[in-house]
C-alpha cells in the first residue's frame, strides 16, 4: 500500500472514530466570534490581506440526504459588520462542487489566484447593505452530497464556499452552518468544515482565547506559521499532545510575521491547537481582525478543521512554556 493510500485510510479511520457532528463555522470550541472578509477597496491595515476567504465542507460518503449551507448575517451594513466611513460594499458568496472543487492546487492556495474557483458553480448570491439578512440566515441548497467532489483524504464529498468582497471598503462579519434543514441548523452527522487560511475577528474582551486546529499528517517534519495584522494584541501559542505551550512570533499592524516549529513524532497524525489570547493590560485594541495559515516543510498549506481531527489536543505532562528567541523567523 502506498503512503498516500495509507494517509487516506488514516483520515477515514479518524473521522469514523471521532463520530464528528458538524457545528457552526467557526465551531463552538474555536471561540471565534466571526469570519471576516473586507471588500476590495479597503486597505489591508483593516486586517484582511486579500479580500477573499474559502471554506470547504465535507460530507461522509454514506450520507445520502440533501444538505444545505447556511450563512449568518451575509449582508454588509448592519449590526455586526465593520463600517469604513459609510456602508457601500457588496459581498459575493459562491458554492462549488464537482470535479476539481478541491483537488485543483489553486483551490487550496492561501491566495485567490489562478483557478481557485475550480469545480462546478452550484449557486451564488451578492449581498449589499440593503439586505434583509442583517443578523439573520440565508440558505444555499438543497444539494445532493454527490454534487460535491469525493476526496477520501478530506473526509468525503467536498463543497467549496468562496466569500469575496467585490465592491466597496467595509468589513463583512459572518458565520456558516452545514445543515440538513433549509430553515434551521440541524447538524450533519460525520460532517466537518476546514480551510487553509483563516481570516477572523478576535474577541474584544481581555483574556479571551480563540483556537484553530491544523492537522499534522505523518509526512510533516516542520511547519512555518504565518500571521498578519495581529497588532501585538496579546500572544499566539502552540499546544500539542506533548507540548503544553510554545509562543509563536506575532505581527504588528499591517505586517506579516512568521516562525518555524519542529514537529515531534508524538504530534503526527493529530491536530495541534493554535491559541490566540488577548492579554490583559494591552493597548486596548478592539475590532481586531487577523489572518493565519501554516505551511509544511514542502511549502504546502495545512488544513484547519473546525472540529479537530482526533480531538482537541490535551498535553501529557507539564513542560515549561518556551518563548520564541528574539529575532527568530
Amino acid at each position: 500500500m502506498t503512503k498516500s493510500k495509507l494517509f487516506s485510510l488514516l483520515i477515514i479511520l479518524i473521522f469514523g472514530i471521532t463520530k464528528l457532528i458538524a457545528q457552526p463555522v467557526p465551531a463552538n470550541d474555536e471561540n471565534i466570534p466571526f469570519l471576516v472578509t473586507f471588500s476590495k477597496d479597503a486597505g489591508t491595515k483593516w486586517g484582511d490581506d486579500d479580500y477573499c476567504q474559502t471554506f470547504f465542507f465535507s460530507i461522509p460518503k454514506d450520507f445520502k440526504n440533501p444538505i444545505y449551507i447556511r450563512i449568518f448575517d451575509p449582508e454588509i451594513g448592519g449590526k455586526h459588520d465593520e463600517i469604513n466611513g459609510e456602508f457601500n460594499s457588496n459581498t459575493k458568496y459562491s458554492v462549488y462542487g464537482g470535479n476539481g472543487c478541491i483537488t485543483v492546487d489553486d483551490a487550496r492556495n492561501v491566495d485567490p489566484i489562478g483557478n481557485f474557483r475550480s469545480g462546478n458553480l452550484l449557486a451564488s448570491k451578492i449581498f449589499d447593505n440593503k439586505s434583509t439578512y442583517d443578523n439573520n440566515w440565508y440558505t444555499f441548497g438543497p444539494f445532493n452530497p454527490s454534487e460535491g467532489e469525493y476526496s477520501a483524504q478530506y473526509g468525503g464529498y467536498i463543497f467549496k464556499v468562496i466569500c469575496e468582497g467585490i465592491k466597496g471598503d467595509d468589513g463583512n462579519l459572518y458565520r456558516y452552518y452545514l445543515s440538513t434543514s433549509s430553515d434551521k441548523n440541524v447538524p450533519v452527522e460525520g460532517g466537518n468544515a476546514f480551510t487553509f487560511e483563516y481570516t477572523f475577528r478576535l474577541h474584544s474582551e481581555n483574556g479571551q482565547v480563540s483556537h484553530i486546529y491544523p492537522f499534522i499528517d505523518e509526512k510533516v517534519i516542520s511547519i512555518i506559521q504565518y500571521n498578519f495584522d495581529w497588532d501585538n494584541d496579546g500572544y499566539i501559542k502552540l499546544i500539542s499532545a506533548i507540548n503544553p505551550g510554545e509562543f509563536l512570533k506575532t505581527s504588528s499592524e499591517n505586517k506579516w510575521a512568521e516562525s518555524k516549529y519542529e514537529i515531534k513524532s508524538g504530534e503526527r497524525g493529530k491536530s495541534i491547537d493554535i491559541q490566540f489570547k488577548k492579554a490583559a493590560n494591552t493597548s486596548g485594541v478592539n475590532n481586531n481582525n487577523v489572518v493565519f495559515y501554516v505551511r509544511n516543510q514542502y511549502g504546502q498549506q495545512l488544513p484547519f478543521f473546525t472540529i479537530p481531527i482526533g480531538g482537541v489536543p490535551k498535553p501529557r505532562g507539564q513542560i515549561t512554556v518556551k518563548p520564541l528567541p528574539t529575532g527568530k523567523r
